[in-house]
């Protein structure tokens, strides 16, 4: 490939939100805690479909992720797969912004926002501190870009299944040609063949969440301290390895749904949790390889820089790396012994991983060509000397000759120090700097001025740094003879990488498999820790004194009230109804977090629960406005509303706060019936908290629609108690009595007593108002009517033979909901009751 650049730096960068200050919105959650580092490239179909390709590199670890999927008009599933792929630079073809759009200015980029591509549009509002850089279209070449995942894929056992799985994926492989080419050109990176991790993401496989969920729900971090480990993420993270702690973020944000991946982490979780001794012995062996990064050193020793700039720097950092390469491969036989006589499935194959001959091959060819006691120092003159005598003696003669005259020149200036101690009779001290050594002494051991001929004086941590003539001398010789060693090392440690690239397959698999018993192990403390229980997958939602995760973390043990919930297809709508600060929405946080960690597949804070496995968490919580997207809290909700009805299916877990609180009182509950009857037609399960405690009422002909709400106990106000007591216990059925809790609650804010007095005076007249109103219609007589027609079924029901044990707690729960809600007319509730029986005697006949 050619190394010219076949685009202009100067010319075509796009302004992005780091060309001028502005009031952009804080990153989320997903970029915030964790450092950027894809370079992802994208494209889109042309016309009103989108279907967007995506191939992500990590810069670091050398994964490369391969996405190609259908999304709708605001992009919702392409933003989640960017921030689970946290980019740090964006490529785009140049078509997708106009000739305004690609100006140096500010100014003329603010013009010429409204003609970028809506892609684009969208991913600045997400993405506001990330470059986007335009790349021309030819370079978005399908075959070429196959070419590129052919050659630089590894050999292993994914190999095949990759190549066939993006054959036909145009967008993708168009994608992955402008990602490879920008790397080589502009980042001036060059990859070895057959060394890059490069998968196919199939998005059917995990659950999606968007990316105002993972605000919400602080699955990454928390909203009001970025820096706290009250988050979900914060919560399970009980990590050693960077490679686990990766994988423990990419899935809370992309959850596993495949039933048979995820049981098998649970048994072996489970088989953690069961058996102290290989709970221990696991830990142990992980704290061997704490902080260590096997992707980092994998893909360094695979890349190299097209123009190479500095030898020396580069010959240096190859040692390091393959003797960081070697003292982990060395820290493996630990683990492996550690899961000796595991019997759970994923343990035995991450057993057999660890146990592959290759991975000795690898030891005994770094073995051959450097020397034993040869280990990664940080810092000083120690981690030089590491470097220096990496390569064992007699491999190459120049090397021997070069490291001589270093050690000559590391010794002349050890006399040159030991001279001018005893000289000025001042007990000075070597410190080597990156660039060469200088001369130390502390500060209490120097009663005078420093003699003459001393140079470049400095303090530093109580001490006094500084040099000397003659000293600066020694170190260009020293400096000379260095980096002649190095690049004479560099030679050899090039010849065994070349070998080692060869292996990249099983140096890869054993870095995912040290980071899936990391990420076990993880889930196993913190499951023993906090007394979580082994969550099933069927068909229905059902939680036993369920607990928030966060919330336990935060609290003292004891505090939090657990509480139940059940959805099926039967009851897949809850109505959630209470008043401020009863725990509408930690109850739907609880929930959300829940089935999060069951199907990243650790254990539950519960007594029992079982899941769907969703395909996806959609959620509307907040009720802020969006000052940059010029949106106010009302149009927030219909935009996010619109999201969820636009691609929620029947796998979907939707949770909803406060729906219409941000218009009128009558049309925010008109808006909310809407919504409502819409995701109750879509038969996704939803829990939907709301004020508006006519939704009880006016969706009662629905027989999927359970009421629930949060007990709130009154009691005689005092000087230490206003008169509510909140138990955050959800119950069934609708709250006794709504009225007037706000106004309690008002007295929290130290409000004026008159300005308290006249809202109860106003409030209890509109209520008066309203309840005459409805004793006086005409509706009201049918009502009486509908409830006693409902009574009598009821009874008849409950009379039928054996109907205590049979009778379906469904049926119950219908026939009770229409007795205290129903506005059917008389004709179809009669029809209603009729289905009702003729189903409910079906039942008893096939029983029997």
């Amino acid at each position: 490939m050619s190394s010219a650049r076949p685009w202009s730096t100067s010319a075509s960068r796009l302004w992005t939100a780091q060309s001028c200050p502005g009031t952009a919105r804080p990153q989320t959650a997903a970029s915030t805690m964790h450092d950027a580092s894809f370079v992802i490239a994208l494209i889109e179909s042309r016309g009103i479909a989108h279907e967007v390709g995506m191939a992500a590199l990590d810069k670091d670890t050398g994964r490369v992720m391969l996405i190609q999927l259908s999304d709708c008009s605001t992009y919702v599933k392409t933003l989640h797969q960017m921030h689970v792929y946290t980019p740090y630079m964006i490529l785009v073809p140049d078509t997708f912004l106009s000739s305004t759009n690609t100006s140096l200015t500010p100014a003329s980029a603010t013009r010429g926002a409204s003609s970028s591509s809506l892609s684009v549009q969208f991913i600045r509002g997400e993405f506001p501190q990330v470059p986007i850089e335009p790349v021309p279209r030819k370079y978005w070449n399908d075959s070429a870009g196959y070419q590129f995942i052919a050659q630089f894929c590894v050999e292993d056992d994914e190999r095949a299944a990759t190549l066939v799985s993006v054959t036909d994926k145009y967008y993708t492989l168009s994608a992955a040609c402008a990602l490879f080419k920008f790397v080589e050109t502009r980042l001036n990176t060059r990859f070895s063949a057959c060394s890059l991790r490069i998968r196919y993401i199939p998005v059917e496989g995990t659950m999606m969440i968007d990316p105002e969920t993972v605000r919400n729900l602080e699955l990454i971090s928390n909203q009001t301290r970025k820096k706290s480990t009250h988050s979900l993420f914060g919560v399970l993270n009980y990590t050693s390895t960077a490679m686990a702690t990766r994988l423990l973020r990419t899935n809370i944000l992309a959850p596993l749904t495949a039933q048979s991946a995820l049981d098998a982490r649970l048994d072996a979780v489970e088989e953690l949790i069961h058996n102290e001794d290989k709970f221990t012995e696991i830990k142990d062996a992980l704290k061997i390889l704490n902080k260590m990064d096997f992707d980092k050193l994998i893909s360094s020793l695979g890349c190299s820089e097209v123009r190479p700039t500095t030898t020396a720097k580069g010959a240096f950092s190859r040692v390091s790396q393959i003797l960081s390469l070697r003292t982990a491969i060395r820290s493996l036989p630990f683990l492996q012994r550690a899961l000796n006589g595991c019997k759970s499935q994923l343990l035995l194959i991450i057993y057999d991983i660890l146990s592959d001959e290759r991975l000795t091959k690898i030891e005994e060819l770094i073995a051959e060509n450097l020397n034993d006691d040869a280990g990664p120092v940080k810092g000083g003159i120690g981690a030089i000397n590491a470097r220096v005598y990496a390569v064992k003696a007699n491999r190459n003669r120049l090397l021997d000759v070069a490291r001589g005259t270093f050690k000559e020149n590391v010794a002349d200036i050890y006399q040159l120090n030991h001279a001018l101690s005893e000289r000025y009779s001042l007990p000075l001290t070597l410190v080597y700097q990156e660039s060469g050594f200088v001369f130390a002494l502390k500060k209490g051991e120097l009663e005078d001025e420093l003699p003459k001929g001393f140079i470049n004086v400095s303090a530093q941590r109580g001490r006094w740094l500084f040099s000397s003539i003659d000293l600066k001398k020694m170190n260009a010789r020293m400096k000379d003879s260095l980096e002649e060693t190095l690049v004479l090392s560099d030679k050899i440690i090039r010849d065994v990488v070349g070998q080692i690239i060869a292996f990249s397959g099983v140096l890869y698999s054993t870095s995912e498999a040290v980071a899936t018993i990391d990420l076990l192990w993880s889930f196993s403390h913190v499951s023993i820790m906090r007394s979580y229980v082994r969550p099933e997958f069927t068909d229905t939602l059902a939680i036993k004194s369920g607990r928030h995760p966060i919330l336990e973390t935060a609290q003292s043990a004891g505090m939090v009230v657990s509480n139940d919930i059940y959805c099926s297809d039967a009851a897949h709508f809850h109505i959630v109804q209470g008043p401020n600060m009863s725990g509408k929405s930690t109850y739907l946080r609880q929930t959300g977090l829940l089935t999060v960690m069951a199907m990243v597949g650790c254990f539950v804070p519960a007594e029992y629960a079982s899941f769907r496995l969703h395909d996806a968490l959609l959620t509307r919580l907040s009720n802020d406005d969006d000052i940059e997207k010029n949106l106010s809290t009302f149009a927030n909700e219909m935009t996010s509303s619109a999201m969820i009805l636009g691609i929620a299916t029947p796998r979907t877990l939707v949770l909803i706060d406060e729906l219409g609180r941000g218009t009128s009182p009558i049309e925010g509950l008109g808006i909310a019936h809407a919504i409502a009857e819409e995701l109750i037609k879509l038969k996704c399960f939803v829990l939907f908290a709301t004020h508006f405690h006519e939704l009880s009422t006016t969706l009662s002909r629905q027989p999927a629609v359970v009421n629930l709400h949060l007990s709130v106990q009154r009691s005689r106000p005092s000087a230490s108690n206003f008169g509510l007591t909140f138990q955050y216990k959800i119950l069934d059925g609708v709250p006794e009595n709504t009225g007037h809790y706000g106004l309690e609650l008002a007295k929290l804010a130290d409000l004026p007593n008159d300005v308290l007095t006249e809202a109860r005076r106003v409030s209890e007249v509109i209520t008066e108002k309203n309840l005459r109103c409805e004793e006086g219609s005409c509706i009201n007589v049918l009502t009486i009517r509908r409830r006693a027609l409902l009574k009598v079924s009821s009874i008849r029901f409950l009379n039928t033979p054996n109907s205590e044990c049979l009778i379906p707690r469904q049926l119950h729960a219908q026939l009770n909901q229409a007795l205290d809600h129903s506005s059917l007319p008389e004709e179809e509730l009669v029809a209603y009751l009729a289905r009702l029986q003729r189903d409910f005697m079906k039942t008893l006949k096939d029983t029997f």
